[in-house]
């Protein structure tokens, strides 16, 4: 009864941590005692976040790998052992709520003895401690996904804690959006604290961004070392000499001196969260930092850059970067893909492979009466060939059309250069329509050749991948769940790409206007569920998809390449150790900023020698004409 009644101590969140987080070397890149000098820039959040402040919602905007988790984590063993309660804490799914329950929240109790005393270890037979149930004295903390409508309409929390909120499920079983579901289980306490963390992701349709513009708005100014200036750091002051992204430095907007990532510890020290706006209610406390904010041994200015070098001219690893790195929105084009302009850009059909593939896809979109297949070579930075694209007439019920697919998927494709004739590493068959048995019965024992029975899902948010199958499916067959609107993005972004280079998609005059009309087929529509605006792929009624859909799988297919060790980097390394074969006739292509640019006056003497004066070195490749 008396600590019942025993006031709440005025200890704030990080001093909490300061005295009892143990940070282990499981999941941490710097074990040992949690010091919030090292990011300073976490210290108010965490303090807003305390029993004592006024402030009622933190919304914390961030770039990835910056202390987000560690802000919640820190704040769910506060709770714990200082002012208990029960606690909901949503992952956008439950298998990452498992995930994190796994890899984050028990190597924290672990460490902890205050949190070791009081949560137990894991039972499955105590119902009161389970991955995603945890009892202490005086409370209870609930893990789940955005995905589980049960759990987000359940038990009545003081305390609640979304994580990656821009992932979260936009309708939860018909009963409304999840965030939203969450916080109306907060409704009866009025001393309730709510976080909202997340990376940004498309601007009008990201949650943080919408929640971050009802907060006071709060960004991080710290002093330049040299002159003092305050400044809010800005991704148009990071410079570095002309082609050497790892050399990066900041230049301050005031002196112009060079600030490099040595001096951020005494920056981030002197700095301090300054609001950029007021909240009608005066509750609501918005956060945003980047990944430029990073301390000295951490993510530094070179790393980000080198990074962006390698993205920048491709769209879809560009939004990546942007919302990883600068905690940023990415505004998506208007500007539609005409199929059109696609046909201007075919080459001449090529007897090799081209040089730069490194690893051969393939895909199949599974008809009433064929099957449509497309195989893809794939080189650094997803660079793409569509190298062959064969229709195979027959009932997919029968049997004879899955022959021909199989003498289509042993076939070997000459390459550039001397080695062996390349094989199809992977295949990606989608399910969908009403002959998944027939594809389950061709890829079960087929599954050490890679060839996975798929199935797409829509939605923002959704990998291209996912890290393992379901196997409980009348098949009884590993399916696979593909992101088909996140492969999507990718390819409409790569589309208008117009030089070859990382993202660049190859095609040969082999590829006529029909398939450039399937290929951009596909439209984004904005439509509003319940107040949210949700981004739909529709096609008209009438038009043909297939060689997007095709496309779409074969991508998905490298991502499960990727999900089983494939490393492009790797591949390369070896690949440009190999030398030509003798008798292809090379065409000039000139290495610009370490990207490939197709030299249109190759069959210029003059000009080529002028082009091998401008550039540091030349490769030859025999797929261009």
């Amino acid at each position: 009864m008396a600590r019942g009644i025993k006031p709440v101590l005025p200890i704030t969140v990080s001093e909490w941590a300061d005295a009892n987080r143990i940070l282990s070397t499981v999941s941490s890149r710097e074990p040992g005692q949690w010091r919030t000098s090292r990011t300073p820039y976490l210290r108010e959040v965490m303090d807003c976040l305390s029993s004592l402040s006024p402030v009622e919602r933190v919304i914390f905007m961030a770039s990835s790998q910056i202390g987000k988790t560690e802000v919640g984590l820190n704040w769910l063993g506060y709770i714990m052992a200082h002012d208990p309660g029960p606690i909901l804490m949503v992952q956008p799914s439950l298998e990452l709520g498992k995930t994190y329950s796994k890899q984050r929240l028990a190597p924290m109790v672990h460490e902890s003895t205050i949190l070791r005393d009081l949560v137990g270890e894991v039972r499955s037979r105590d119902s009161g401690n389970t991955m995603l149930m945890k009892e202490f004295p005086g409370g209870i903390l609930r893990i789940t996904g955005s995905n589980s409508a049960a759990a987000l309409a359940g038990m009545p929390v003081r305390w609640l804690f979304l994580d990656e909120a821009d992932r979260f499920e936009g309708d939860v079983g018909g009963e409304g959006d999840a965030v939203n579901l969450a916080i109306q289980r907060t409704a009866n306490f009025s001393n309730r604290k709510i976080l909202i963390a997340s990376t940004p992701t498309i601007k009008g349709h990201s949650r943080i961004e919408k929640l971050f513009a009802l907060s006071d708005q709060r960004y991080y100014w710290v002093p330049c070392p040299h002159c003092g200036h305050m400044q809010v750091l800005k991704w148009a002051q990071v410079k570095w000499p002309k082609g050497e992204p790892a050399e990066a430095y900041y230049l301050c907007i005031e002196c112009q001196e060079k600030i490099h990532s040595h001096h951020k510890d005494a920056m981030l020290e002197a700095g301090k969260w300054i609001p950029s706006a007021v909240t009608k209610d005066g509750k609501t406390a918005g956060f945003h930092i980047s990944a430029l904010y990073n301390p000295h041994g951490w993510l530094s200015l070179g790393e980000i850059a080198v990074e962006y070098y390698s993205s920048y001219r491709d769209p879809f690893q560009l939004k990546v970067w942007m919302n990883t790195k600068l905690g940023e929105l990415w505004e998506e084009s208007a500007e539609g893909i005409e199929s059109e302009g696609l046909l201007g850009r075919r080459e001449k059909a090529w007897k090799y492979l081209p040089v730069g593939v490194l690893v051969l896809t393939a895909s199949v979109d599974v008809q009433g009466n064929r099957l449509e297949v497309e195989v893809v070579g794939w080189g650094m930075g997803e660079e793409s060939w569509s190298v062959d694209y064969v229709v195979l007439m027959g009932d997919p019920s029968g049997t004879q059309v899955w022959h021909d697919l199989e003498s289509l998927l042993t076939r070997t494709y000459p390459h550039s250069l001397q080695v062996p004739d390349m094989k199809i590493s992977a295949v990606a068959i989608d399910t969908g329509g009403h002959n998944f048995i027939d594809v389950a019965n061709y890829c079960r024992p087929r599954q050490g050749r890679k060839i996975w029975a798929i199935k797409g899902r829509g939605g923002q948010g959704v990998p291209i991948w996912p890290k393992r199958p379901s196997n409980k499916n009348k098949g009884r067959v590993p399916l696979y769940t593909v992101g088909v609107d996140s492969c999507k993005e990718a390819i409409y972004a790569r589309l208008k790409i117009d030089k070859p280079g990382p993202g660049y998609m190859h095609f040969t005059i082999e590829r006529d206007g029909v398939y450039f009309d399937q290929l951009t087929s596909e439209k984004v529509s904005t439509t509003y569920r319940k107040g949210r605006a949700v981004r739909t792929w529709v096609i008209p009624d009438g038009v043909r998809n297939e060689a997007l859909d095709c496309r779409v799988y074969a991508l998905a297919a490298l991502h499960g390449l990727y999900s089983v060790g494939l490393q492009l980097v790797r591949e390369e390394k070896k690949m440009s150790e190999i030398p030509m074969k003798e008798g292809i006739e090379p065409v000039q292509l000139a290495v610009v900023e370490n990207r490939l640019e197709l030299n249109h006056v190759a069959s210029n003497p003059s000009a080529i020698k002028k082009h091998v004066k401008k550039h540091r070195r030349i490769i030859t490749s025999p797929w261009m004409s």
